[in-house]
């Protein structure tokens, strides 16, 4: 109620006002941003440094795992033959096989691999039945399920760790070289590397027994990861399981209720791992129906890995000296793996020198001291390292898994270093006032953090420069060569080529301009051939259909893979089980030599091939195809280094300017073709015009 007075002072008013229900609006309380397991001791109160959102995070992230996936090239020939070969069979019926995908092996997973067929499909039905998008529509599935669960682990950092660790994980893990790879790669240890980046941002939560959420979330993604995909990748799940039994968290526990406790804390970790044993089901059920047969996949990799004949197993296939693993971590993490490795004793010294950097340690009696429980998640890292490690066959791929974690090791490290240095400083001035003013701390950060960012941008940039050539040549033969023969043949009809004018002039009509339909090569049986650079070819997905590949005879002497079971090329995925219940005959685990996979050159119509002309090697059955200019003529040909004749510096980095250049030595990779047998083709297929 109100009262209004008015210029006669004999008359007042009275207004009546409704009454309102809504209650008052309240201010949602800021987030303590000082809640994690380390905690700042210097500029609590003043405003955090930038920290992006989980959306921010994620749209920076698809950038750039999204622009991995456009530009990276395959660095594991297992990739290729193992999935995407196999994933290629499902989607056009014909493509390479390795004894591991025969029935009789039975160690990849059909699963694992049909997970990656729905953007194959979609690609097909909206784009067409070109191969080379759906090629990059996996990749980019690939790139969206990988920042999906990074910028979830990123998250729960920021948010149980410390928003500054938080804030170097995210830079770290964007930018590095590793990542860059491991992110988009179709390999069962890059999705075990998903699962556990999911698991383990469950996982940095305090373990309680009031939190069911973070017991089963983490398990069942650390299981899904290992049944999926690679069932070794549990090993990095130890930590929390132990933690899960033995730790008490956030519980107060008395040691008289202490074994009613753990009874508790054991119910609920088997009820977790019993809800993802579910995982199986449908992994089990779809290996079963493309083997033919009941079929365990995960328990076949252990046995073949961890039980294997006297005659048989990984070792086959090569062996690696203890280093190695150390070597590959300092060319993807560079300046990064010494913090990510003395993490650890970092957290040790921390015990000593800045006490009160993990906060209060007991609230109250029995709880657990947030040392062990920050030390418990910094262990998966070495786990995972001591078990690779002391395995005799190495490989770069079997680090995947813990990528993310490497970084969030380092990262811990460096902000527990920015401790000592905010400690040292306070001890020698006496003024925490003036350390919370110095750009000294800040500056110590920056300077790693950006360290590692250039040279991992300079490393990636180095795999675009010198190793990328076997793709970009392998797609000439569908985007030059096979319209030249149609074109040549009256086929279609192609315009002149354009003046560098006219290229730089837009024209609408390149729009319009229908597509060229490869089919018409099919009936040509064209034959493209490989040699000596089997282990560089980049799949079926990056030949054009109607264009067989095949192997000729090089110095390698083992175990190539075969051809599967051709089925209709129109036939869905019940067509193609009939194909890959197929035993191959030609197909063996001792990586024995298959002579009768080979085809004769002179059969070839295409062959990839790459000569080193300034250090050029020749063998009896590895001759320098290049140079035979009487038989074969170059298609495309792309510069790739001569990494024996390089300088270790130089051949790991990229730099611009010819001074770091001219230290390289390249060769070519080429396609070359061969001239009798096309130009016999040619005349065969040629459209005959009448006037």
């Amino acid at each position: 109620m109100s009262t209004g007075i008015q210029p006669n002072t004999n008359i007042q008013t009275i207004t009546f006002r409704r009454p309102t229900n809504k209650p008052a609006e309240s201010t949602p309380k800021p987030k303590n941003r000082h809640g994690g397991l380390l905690q700042d001791q210097l500029r609590r109160a003043q405003r955090a440094p930038w920290c992006p959102t989980w959306s921010a995070a994620l749209r920076i992230l698809l950038l750039i795992r999204v622009a991995g996936a456009m530009y990276s090239g395959i660095q594991d020939c297992d990739e290729v033959f193992n999935f995407w070969e196999p994933l290629h069979y499902l989607y056009k019926g014909y493509g390479f096989q390795t004894w591991e995908t025969s029935p009789e092996y039975s160690i990849r997973s059909w699963a694992y691999i049909l997970v990656h067929y729905l953007p194959v499909q979609l690609t097909a039905t909206f784009l067409g039945p070109e191969k080379r998008p759906a090629f990059f529509a996996v990749r980019i599935f690939l790139a969206v399920v990988s920042s999906l669960c990074e910028v979830t682990f990123y998250r729960a950092v920021v948010d149980k760790i410390n928003y500054r660790v938080g804030r170097y994980v995210f830079f770290l893990i964007i930018f590095n070289a590793g990542m860059w790879t491991a992110s988009t790669s179709f390999l069962p240890s890059s999705f075990a590397m998903y699962a556990n980046t999911l698991g383990f941002a469950y996982a940095l939560e305090p373990p309680s027994s009031e939190n069911l959420r973070r017991t089963l979330f983490a398990v069942l993604a650390f299981a899904t990861g290992a049944v999926v995909g690679w069932p070794f990748a549990l090993a990095v799940a130890i930590p929390f399981v132990l933690e899960e039994l033995f730790i008490s968290g956030s519980d107060k526990v008395t040691s008289e209720a202490r074994n009613l406790w753990f009874a508790g804390r054991l119910k609920r970790l088997v009820t977790s791992a019993g809800v993802a044993a579910l995982v199986f089901v449908p992994v089990v059920a779809l290996d079963t129906l493309f083997y033919g047969k009941l079929t365990v996949v995960p328990w076949n990799i252990v046995k073949y890995n961890v039980f294997p004949d006297a005659n048989r197993g990984p070792e086959l296939y090569g062996t690696e000296p203890a280093h190695f693993y150390l070597s590959n971590l300092l060319l993807n993490f560079n300046v990064l793996v010494p913090f990510a490795l003395s993490a650890l004793p970092a957290l040790a010294v921390t015990y000593r020198v800045d006490n009160r950097r993990l906060g209060e340690r007991y609230q109250y009696a029995d709880k657990s001291s947030p040392y062990t429980l920050l030390a418990i998640r910094l262990a998966p890292v070495y786990v995972w390292l001591a078990i690779m490690t002391l395995q005799k066959h190495k490989e770069e791929r079997f680090l995947y898994p813990i990528y993310p974690l490497i970084c969030f090791n380092a990262a811990v490290t460096v902000y527990l270093i920015r401790g000592w240095l905010e400690a040292a400083f306070i001890a020698v001035t006496n003024s925490p006032y003036k350390a919370s003013r110095s750009t000294l701390f800040s500056q110590f950060t920056l300077s790693v953090v950006a360290a590692s960012c250039i040279l991992s941008v300079s490393r990636i940039t180095a795999h675009w420069k010198y190793y990328h050539a076997p793709m970009s040549v392998t797609h000439a033969l569908e985007a030059a060569e096979v319209p030249r023969l149609l074109n040549a043949t009256g086929h279609i009809s192609l315009p002149p080529p354009r003046t560098a004018s006219q290229q730089s002039q837009r024209h609408s009509e390149e729009d319009e301009r229908p597509r060229i339909d490869l089919g018409l090569i099919a009936p040509w049986d064209l034959r493209l051939c490989v040699g000596k650079e089997w282990h560089r070819f980049p799949g079926h997905f990056l030949v054009p259909d109607g264009v067989r590949v095949d192997w000729i005879k090089s110095e390698f002497d083992g175990m190539l893979p075969g051809h599967f079971a051709e089925t209709p090329r129109g036939g869905g995925l019940l067509e193609r089980v009939k194909g890959t219940r197929v035993v191959a005959k030609d197909l063996n685990d001792l990586n024995e030599e298959a002579p009768q996979l080979y085809v004769d050159v002179s059969g070839c119509d295409y062959l990839l091939d790459l000569d080193f002309p300034l250090n050029p090697l020749q063998a009896a059955h590895e001759p320098r195809y290049a140079t035979d200019e009487k038989t074969w003529e170059r298609v495309a040909c792309q510069p790739f280094l001569d990494a024996a004749h390089s300088p270790l510096l130089t051949r790991t980095l990229w730099m611009p300017g010819d001074l770091w250049q001219e230290r390289n030595e390249f060769g070519e990779f080429c396609l070359l073709r061969h001239r009798a047998n096309v130009a016999k083709k040619e005349k065969a297929h040629a459209v005959v015009r009448r006037a």
